[in-house]
Formats: structure tokens, sequence, C-alpha cells
């Protein structure tokens, strides 16, 4: 949702933006498939559409051969690039540059790529030397070690040299840009252009009818940093107590198999509804329509800078639909600063369960948030301050460009 926001509203500021990406039949999952067509022709954003070598790497997203023999070399495969850092998307460079190869200098002012994963950085320093152009780095998530990677592998890690010669980085939290320019010092050329919410979008999303109160989660897991347990066993002692108002806690994603089991270990598996994969529009109708929405950064006490950084996406979403948000994170991260400007959240650390089931007690006998203003977050208003700082280091202040 950031790259396709990012090049929506860079084009509506001026940019003449053509993206380049793997062939729709490679993506495993897709969504509203001739919906995107659409919105591409209408925003004017051309397509660079590409091959991918390598998709064994990333077989959540990527169709590859992941049955019998090609599941086990696959896998063998896998544990070796994460042992070595070698990003999920190598693959893709060498196949997006055959697709680049019409380029010209004159087609292109600056090349911006967004990861993960981290091979787009790369293409990006290879495509802007080709093209005699500058690159922007945009951080969706930090480039982690893998973490049993020895220090002499380390030093091999081209994330630094990247650093260095690029224009411009983004990154979407503040904490995280601290974190990433304590380590490489990047100065000036550091940005926090935060994710955010398409209004436009969201303006037509109807509520869906639960007929009783509805508490909804959309998204994955990260055992055992980012659980449904603290949630669950809030639901337990709820459950326990009894209440009169009927009432049943709804799953969207991939990850039932987590759920289901937590369910069962705790007893709730009565009030809890497993919903799968599904598509976009769906979840959207879901959370407008729940009593409260949950999101959670991490089940943890501690904060280090990738915890303190996390803002799940989700997050924006639901603010843009004006649901009450519970959010299970550490105090002080750059998430609760978030969600806290919108007046529609409750945080709390993953051990306050009892915090926990009060909130939903409250919401339950119709405590009601004062909503805040949030428009700072709506892409209308991102849009312009990425475009700015684009300018500002690229182009000058009148300045307007090809983006690819």
């Amino acid at each position: 949702m950031r790259t396709w926001n990012a090049a929506k509203y860079l084009t509506r500021f001026g940019w003449d933006v053509t993206v380049v990406t793997p062939r729709p039949e490679l993506w495993r999952h897709l969504d509203n498939r001739e919906k995107a067509k659409a919105d591409l022709q209408m925003e004017g954003i051309r397509q660079i559409l590409t091959d991918h070598d390598w998709r064994f790497l990333n077989p959540i997203h990527l169709t590859c051969w992941d049955r019998g023999l090609g599941w086990l070399v696959g896998g063998i495969c896998r544990k070796l690039a994460r042992f070595t850092a070698i990003d999920d998307g190598v693959g893709w460079i060498k196949a997006a540059e055959r697709a680049c190869h019409q380029l010209q200098p004159n087609d292109v002012d600056l090349v911006l790529a967004s990861g993960p994963p981290f091979a787009t950085f790369m293409l990006a320093e290879r495509l802007a030397k080709k093209l005699s152009r500058r690159y922007v780095l945009d951080y969706r998530d930090p480039w982690l070690d893998a973490p049993l990677m020895s220090e002499a592998l380390r030093g091999f890690l081209p994330e630094a040299r990247l650093l260095k010669g690029a224009a411009a980085v983004t990154i979407v939290s503040q904490a995280w840009a601290s974190d990433l320019d304590s380590r490489f010092n990047i100065g000036s050329k550091l940005h926090v252009v935060t994710n955010g919410y398409d209004a436009e979008e969201f303006s037509s999303v109807q509520p869906y009818g639960f007929g009783h109160f509805a508490i909804v989660y959309g998204g994955i897991f990260y055992p055992p940093e980012r659980v449904i347990t603290p949630v669950l066993l809030a639901l337990q002692r709820l459950k326990n107590r009894g209440t009169s108002l009927e009432w049943c806690f709804h799953y969207y994603g991939d990850h039932n198999t987590h759920v289901r089991e937590e369910a069962a270990r705790l007893g709730v598996t009565d009030h809890v509804k497993l919903h799968g994969r599904v598509p976009r529009a769906e979840v959207l109708s879901a959370i407008r329509g729940a009593n409260v929405a949950v999101v959670i950064n991490s089940v943890f006490e501690e904060s280090p800078a990738r915890i303190k950084g996390t803002v799940p996406a989700k997050l924006f979403e639901i603010i843009a639909l004006g649901t009450p948000v519970l959010m299970i994170a550490p105090q002080g991260c750059d998430a609760e600063t978030i969600a806290c400007t919108s007046g529609l959240t409750g945080r709390f650390s993953g051990n306050d369960i009892a915090g926990i089931e009060s909130f939903i007690e409250k919401l339950m006998a119709g405590w009601k948030f004062e909503r805040s203003n949030s428009d700072s977050f709506a892409w209308k208003h991102i849009g312009a301050t990425f475009d700015a700082h684009l300018r500002s280091h690229l182009l000058g202040p009148q300045g307007c460009g090809k983006t690819s």
C-alpha cells in the first residue's frame, strides 16, 4: 500500500512515474487485479513488468516449485540465504535489469527504490549508475542483519555503501531513523515519511454488520514477539466473568493455526471466528463495522529501536475508518505516539491482561472516544512531504521529474 500511494500521489504532484515490478502472474496472491489495472490507467502510472529468478527464496509471495523435492531444495537454499544475509529478492535484480534495458538517461530524472526486499536498493544503484542519475532509498522496514551471521560476513553487506551513495533516504518512523543515522551517519539527507491512509479509498467503505460486539484483528503474527495470546487471555477472563452481551473475536489473515491453537488452549474457541485470507475490501468493511480493532506491536516490555519504531501499517487504516484501537505495545513506542493523535486508542503492555479486559468492558458498556483530527496521516499530506524532500535534494523547488 505504501508503494501504491507513493506512486499515486507523486504523480498528482507532477512526477511522471514508471513502476518496475514483477509480472502479475508471478505473484502468489493478487487482490482485484482488474481494479488495480484500471487504477493505474486512471492515475497515469506506467509499468515495466519483469521476470523474477530464484523465486524459491520467497515462496510466500511468489509462485515457484514448492512441492516435494522442490520444497526441500528450496528450504535448504532459504536457510543458507538467511544465514549469509542474502536478500530474498536478489533473483529479481538481473531480471529487472533486462526489463529496463531500453531506458535511456533522458527517460529518467530519479530512481526511487522501496524495500524490503532490499535487492531493490541494489537495483536502484545499478540503474542510477547506468543512467547517470541519482537514487533515493525508501525503508519500509529496517535492513536487519541475519542473527547468526559472523562479523566477517557482516562486512560484506552493501547497506553502508548504498546509503552513502543515495541522494536521499526516507524511512517510516522516527525511532528507526535515529537508529539508522546512529549507525551510518546519514545526516540531513535522512527524512521520516510515515505510512498513512488514502482518504479516497476509505470514504466508500461500508461497515459489516456483525450483529454482536465484534473485536477484529486483520494481519499476520511474528511469534514470540507478536502473538494474539494477551488478547485471548483477556477474553478468557471476560468469558469466565460472564456478560449478557454477545461478543466474538474475528481474525482475518494467513495465521489461522496460531489463533486456533491459542483459542483452544485458553478455552475461548466458542467466541473466536477464523476468516482466513480474504479480499482487502472485506477486511476494511469488517474493521469499520467492528466495535474495536486490535493492533499488536510487541507483547514484550523491552523496547529496542527495532520495536520502538515498528508502526503496523494497519494502524493507519483503522484510524481512517474511525474504529477504536486496542493496542498491545511497549510504552513510548512510535506506534503509540501516532495512535494517540487519533484519540481512539487504548495502549497496554502484553502482560497487562486486566487492563486489556477493562478496556474491552468499557467499550461494551458504551464508552465513547472523542476522535481527534488525523488528517496529517492522509496520503495527500504525506505525498506533499515526500514530493518536497525529493525536489529539495534533486531538482530544486520548481522542478518536476520522471521517476522510475
